[in-house]
């Protein structure tokens, strides 16, 4: 027996070791979900500007609609897999209009009208930049069109708050279309970053110098061999891999218990573009909000100049409720501070409570009923 077929058959029997060990909701999508814990969704398709073409979820209520946008390399999952304590139950009991969205290149976006995911790298030429500038806004059109709204309430959560600040910033008649943004972990300056997310942003454009000669551009696809070792690994070792996120969402065990773990490894990371993770990198390196950095010369053809230019933020008036976690360590309290200071119309600035509140604990935490629901529904209710 050849050393490749032992490896195999090692794989193979970690990973139906591990699929013997995870529960139900690691293997449901959003609409299992949801029927499961007591509300039908239902799925839409959006076509972007640009030609992708993404899912969202609908659990229908009385109330006006509410949108709900995930961060990076997630999807809407994170909104539901906590079951009954999940935001997107809670708002659906609330009979709220509940639209989970899903921005390009995850597991529920990973399609186009013309590019193939699988064969075409130009399907993952796309950063945040892009999911603001035409993702969202086709997310918004769509929503209010289908609901007869005006304007719609929103909840970002990580990259889906960069996403409204690129879209405020370069498309400010959205502005009038969201009534609110609730900004949870809110990511657009990197000015102090710590250990060793610092470290990490540091080694960025080296590993990024590793991974081009291979022509890698989407990184945790849903289905391939490194994402099915990756989640069996995992599963079985869920304190270790829980440990790898806290070393960049900052560390509390207490809201990520172990028994959660294996669910939240079923959904969590879904797919996305290398060029996202670079584009942060450059942000964490340079200390500005900027687009891309495709370098001197091609910047001068793309922008005019050589550098690349700021996000112009005084654009951006949504009014806009920032949540901040003093143990965040990807979205630190002073860089949320210091955009505060920029935004122009910040109705509410929140730093959770708890010292330990990570960067994550805004979707997966255990607590959220107690700890941030009840100041997500106040504010549904006054704006």
């Amino acid at each position: 027996m050849s050393v490749t077929t032992i490896l195999l058959l090692l794989i193979v029997t970690s990973v139906i070791k591990a699929n013997s060990l995870v529960p139900e909701d690691a293997h449901l999508n959003f609409t299992e979900l949801s029927i499961k814990y007591g509300h039908r969704a239902l799925e839409h398709r959006v076509t972007t500007e640009d030609g992708y073409i993404l899912t969202l979820f609908r659990i229908p209520g009385k109330k006006p609609p509410v949108l709900l946008l995930h961060g990076l390399n997630d999807c809407s999952d994170s909104f539901i897999i906590r079951g009954n304590s999940s935001l997107a139950i809670t708002l659906a009991d609330k009979d709220y209009d509940v639209w989970a969205a899903n921005s390009r290149g995850n597991k529920y976006a990973r399609e186009h009208v013309k590019l193939n995911p699988d064969t075409d790298p130009l399907f993952w030429d796309y950063s945040f930049h892009e999911r603001g500038y035409y993702d969202l806004p086709a997310i918004i059109d769509y929503i209010l069109n289908a609901t007869g709204y005006k304007t719609l309430k929103s909840i970002g959560h990580s990259e889906g708050t960069t996403d409204h600040f690129v879209l405020g910033s370069l498309r400010p008649e959205y502005n009038e279309k969201v009534q609110i943004l609730i900004a949870m972990g809110p990511s657009a300056f990197f000015k102090h970053l710590t250990s060793p997310l610092s470290l990490i942003i540091e080694m960025g454009p080296l590993v990024d110098q590793v991974f081009s000669p291979f022509k890698i551009e989407e990184v945790f696809r849903d289905g391939s061999v490194e994402k099915i070792i990756f989640q069996a690994f995992c599963t079985q070792n869920p304190v270790l891999c829980r440990s790898l996120i806290f070393q960049v969402g900052g560390y509390d065990p207490k809201r990520l218990e172990r028994e959660f773990l294996p669910v939240l490894f079923g959904h969590f990371p879904s797919s996305g573009s290398r060029k996202s993770l670079i584009h942060y990198n450059q942000l964490g390196l340079r200390k500005r909000f900027a687009l891309y950095d495709y370098g001197a010369a091609e910047n001068l053809k793309r922008y005019g100049k050589t550098e690349p230019p700021d996000y112009n933020l005084a654009q951006y008036t949504i009014k806009t409720a920032l949540f901040a976690g003093n143990n965040d360590l990807m979205c630190n309290l002073k860089d949320v501070e210091y955009l505060r200071t920029v935004l122009p119309n910040v109705v509410l600035y929140h730093v959770m409570e708890s010292k330990k509140w990570n960067h994550y604990d805004f979707v997966w935490g255990n607590d959220l009923p107690k700890t941030l629901y009840p100041h997500i529904l106040k504010l549904l209710e006054t704006f």
